[in-house]
């Protein structure tokens, strides 16, 4: 039924429970092919008889009236008494009708007895078309030829009525119809007379095509259920795919709160002992409390200093990285020229370059316009894509650094190197934290694989875009889009001085014209 679904999801829930057979998405969208498709045929007996009760309820006196109504005009050409007989059979049997109508609406829903109802309602129905066919024994013989006439017409609409009324359960209709049709085809029949053969041939034909167009309605009221019953599925479906949602959520955000806590602490926990390690590690490589008799521990000390400080790198970029992702980090904005940090870059990385034979391209364009930008954010993002490019990047390669502008206001930083290249496939993978490149890893220095999830982030906080491209054997070019509206443009001067106090002088000069005219009229 149309609620089933709907308890079931809610009693999952409540229970603490999934379907473990497939995901809520799958399930969503199986419900949502079921409603656009129709295949599921549930059944829909209670809502069947009550739209059929209520139906029956909605018109309590309309077919009494129609009774009293044909009554009336049988008697002129039946006895009274014959009539009245009729018509107190007919408010009888629909006073019994409404009586099991009521009762039934009456009954809670949970724990019916559908069966034993619906055969109550079919028997009540039949008690009532039986009372209505014995309408053809109100002066069965009649002396207007035009009474049968007129049985026939009360008789059809009698039979339209039930239809409508009846159509959402087939056999109230068949119980409810047959004996009147029964009825009017026997009295046509025994006044052996062509004419009336045919009006109960007639009869038979209006009875069978009465029943098509209830089995129609019959179908189109059964689709409207299915529907309803589908779509209060989808939305049970939907609130528990939801709820779970809600609940990964909640469980992400606690982890990442963790997550945010543990790098907190261990930051500190690292970075103490740490700083001993490089500080005693630099004073044994530089001998100042002595030589070393044994060059192999100041090859040694050298290696310690350099991990440590590779460790302390590794640090710094896995608390920003959990700094921006916690939206806890903020820029510190003010008037930067992109040139100018690029070149100062450039400067820091140029002897790590030429350590390893590359030749750095500058195609920077002049004049460009301050943007305003955290200096400190846009330094770590130009040394991270330098440093990257050197990293990468085979001895005798080249890599080109290029800041220029756009024709809508942008500035836009370029690094484009001659390295190994990342497959196309493995793009979204060096995006991730800690992500590397099968063919980079292979063929350059380690790494953390945080430079670019860094980058990205620091350039999204300034409202840019980032770009990676990259070919197999072919380089790697990052771009970074920073959009117009931090691009600072030159205001116009102000106006001189000496221009404004003229101006101004001029009104006034106007006005004592105007009063001297005054004075003078």
């Amino acid at each position: 039924m149309a609620s089933a679904p709907q308890a079931t999801g809610r009693s999952g829930l409540a229970g603490g429970q999934h379907p473990p057979a497939k995901p809520p998405q799958s399930r969503v969208a199986e419900a949502r092919q079921r409603l656009t498709s129709g295949i599921a045929k549930p059944e829909f007996e209670y809502e069947l008889l009550s739209m059929f009760v209520k139906n029956e309820l909605g018109a309590i006196l309309t077919i009494p009236l129609l009774a009293v109504i044909i009554a009336l005009a049988s008697m002129f050409w039946a006895p009274p008494g014959e009539a009245m007989i009729w018509a107190g059979v007919v408010l009888l049997a629909r006073s019994m009708q409404m009586s099991v109508c009521y009762s039934f609406r009456a009954q809670p829903r949970a724990g019916i007895d559908l069966k034993k109802w619906r055969a109550s309602l079919i028997g009540v129905e039949a008690l009532y078309g039986v009372a209505w066919a014995g309408v053809v024994l109100v002066g069965a013989n009649p002396s207007e030829p035009m009474a049968h006439t007129f049985v026939f017409a009360s008789l059809i609409v009698v039979l339209t009525i039930r239809l409508l009324f009846a159509s959402t359960v087939m056999p109230v209709i068949y119980a409810g119809t047959i004996p009147i049709t029964f009825a009017l085809v026997l009295r046509f029949l025994l006044l052996n007379d062509p004419f009336y053969w045919a009006m109960a041939s007639m009869a038979v034909g209006i009875h069978v095509y009465f029943i098509f167009l209830a089995k129609g309605l019959n179908a189109t009221v059964m689709t409207m259920l299915e529907y309803k019953a589908e779509k209060d599925s989808l939305i049970a479906e939907l609130e528990h795919a939801t709820s779970i949602s809600e609940e990964a959520r909640r469980r992400a955000e606690e982890a990442n709160v963790a997550k945010s806590r543990f790098l907190a602490n261990m930051s500190h926990e690292l970075r103490t002992p740490l700083n001993a390690i490089l500080g005693f590690s630099e004073v044994m490589k530089t001998e100042m409390m002595g030589p070393m008799q044994n060059p192999t521990y100041r090859e040694y000390a050298e290696n310690i200093h350099s991990s440590g400080k590779h460790l302390l790198h590794v640090i710094n970029e896995i608390l920003d990285l959990s700094r921006i992702e916690a939206g806890k980090h903020e820029l510190a904005e003010e008037a930067v020229h992109l040139v100018d940090v690029v070149e100062d870059c450039e400067r820091l990385l140029k002897l790590k370059a030429e350590s390893k034979a590359l030749k750095l391209i500058e195609a920077m364009e002049e004049n460009l316009p301050p943007i305003w930008a955290d200096e400190r954010a846009l330094r770590q993002i130009c040394i991270n894509l330098l440093g990257n490019a050197i990293k990468f990047t085979p001895p005798g390669g080249q890599i080109t650094l290029g800041v220029f502008g756009c024709d809508d206001g942008s500035q836009i930083l370029s690094v484009k190197d001659t390295g190994p290249g990342i497959p196309k496939e493995e793009l979204p993978r060096v995006m991730q934290a800690f992500g590397q490149g099968s063919l980079a890893h292979t063929a350059a220095e380690g790494g953390s694989g945080l430079g670019l999830p860094i980058v990205k982030s620091l350039v999204e906080l300034h409202g840019g875009t980032f770009e990676l491209k990259s070919e197999v054997r072919r380089g790697t070019e990052v771009i970074v889009h920073l959009p117009k509206e931090r691009v600072l443009q030159p205001v116009e001067p102000l106006q001189p001085l000496g221009q404004e106090r003229h101006r101004t002088e001029q009104p006034r000069h106007r006005l004592a014209v105007l009063k001297g005219k005054v004075r003078a009229a």
